[in-house]
């Protein structure tokens, strides 16, 4: 063999072992979740959330700009009008049916921002992993917070 090839071989594996040697008196970033959690950033967003009005009214009023917001195109709002025996929010109208497809979901936080109410908000749950596609697929009741008289009641 000649000495061009054994140093164009051990050349590289000198300088891998090197950088590895540097890096093992370091302190350990690995993290053994789910019984350690790893603090998370301030503007985390994941999970999406739709919020309610104090007295348990929705905030979403179906005006639809989330879905137009979203560069994803992920999320589906169906309006329809209130009516005064059956009030969910305090708009003229509200979403009948609000969907988000979190496979097609780049969280990056337009739909809240584009929201005028504050209905929609994205929230620090990152546990979003299942097994079947079409329970990725996050409906109204999925997102709806609950009403915060109904669930103090229910303990």
């Amino acid at each position: 063999m000649s000495f061009d090839l054994i140093s164009g071989i051990a050349k590289p594996l000198i300088t891998g072992f090197s950088i590895t040697a540097k890096r093992l008196g370091r302190k350990k970033t690995t993290v053994q979740y789910p019984e350690q959690r790893r603090e998370q950033y301030p503007r985390t967003r994941w999970r999406h959330a739709l919020t309610r009005y104090d007295d348990g009214l929705e905030r979403c009023i179906g005006c639809s700009l989330c879905a137009g917001a979203c560069p994803a195109k992920c999320i589906y709002v169906e309006a329809d009008d209130n009516t005064d025996e059956d009030r969910k929010s305090p708009g003229e109208r509200y979403a009948v049916r609000y969907e988000i497809n979190m496979i097609r979901c780049i969280f990056c936080g337009f739909c809240q921002e584009a929201c005028p109410t504050g209905a929609i908000v994205l929230k620090k749950d990152f546990e979003l992993a299942d097994y079947k596609r079409d329970s990725f697929i996050y409906t109204k009741e999925m997102l709806l917070e609950s009403v915060k008289g109904k669930e103090e009641s229910a303990d």
